[in-house]
């Protein structure tokens, strides 16, 4: 039963959309009307400023990482941790409390990520920072981390297979919500960091 709550309790997490909170307390226009229509840190950055998508990033990144960072105290089984990192994933994807109009979920894995071990998140935010610096495109860097992040994950879990599987879905989901964004790439058209 508690297995069950747990699963319940990260999903819950991932339904707090911190852009449209965060935007809401700063006086700000509902993310999903402004921009790319994106509830996540990024479009908040292009209207909002650096104060307020910092905060959603953090908002973001906080909703994937605390029910992981619990979850552990249970000393849970893969399978478990797996569940709730979906779980939270899911939620700020399809977010019960904002008519399952989510955002595109690169802050809240990389919390699910943390929260599952703290050298898994090092490793892939080395990777992001690294495609950050050379091509200055943020969907770009985080798709390539994406990519990365399920054989990150079974190389340091010792191939956990439920905790592989488990990113590896996270992944696939995550292209998928950024399949705008790979078109723009595959255009030569998608913005650069600083170009408004």
């Amino acid at each position: 039963m508690s297995d069950i709550l747990f699963v319940a309790f990260a999903y819950l997490c991932g339904s707090i959309s911190s852009a449209i909170l965060v935007c809401r307390l700063a006086g700000l226009p509902d993310p999903r009307s402004q921009g790319s229509g994106n509830p996540g840190a990024t479009n908040v950055f292009r209207f909002g400023g650096k104060k307020a998508a910092a905060m959603t990033l953090f908002g973001d990144m906080l909703k994937g990482l605390l029910p992981m960072l619990l979850a552990n105290l249970l000393e849970p089984g893969a399978a478990l941790l797996a569940m709730v990192g979906l779980a939270a994933f899911l939620g700020h994807l399809y977010p019960v409390f904002f008519g399952f109009r989510g955002g595109k979920g690169v802050a809240t894995t990389f919390g699910v990520l943390c929260g599952l071990h703290w050298q898994i998140g090092v490793v892939v935010a080395m990777i992001w920072m690294l495609m950050a610096a050379l091509f200055r495109v943020s969907s770009l860097s985080a798709l390539t981390a994406t990519l990365f992040a399920p054989l990150v994950v079974w190389v340091q879990t010792g191939g956990s297979l439920p905790l592989t599987i488990a990113v590896t879905l996270i992944s696939v989901m995550l292209f998928w919500r950024h399949r705008s964004n790979i078109r723009g790439l595959l255009a030569g058209s998608e913005g650069k960091f600083g170009s408004g």
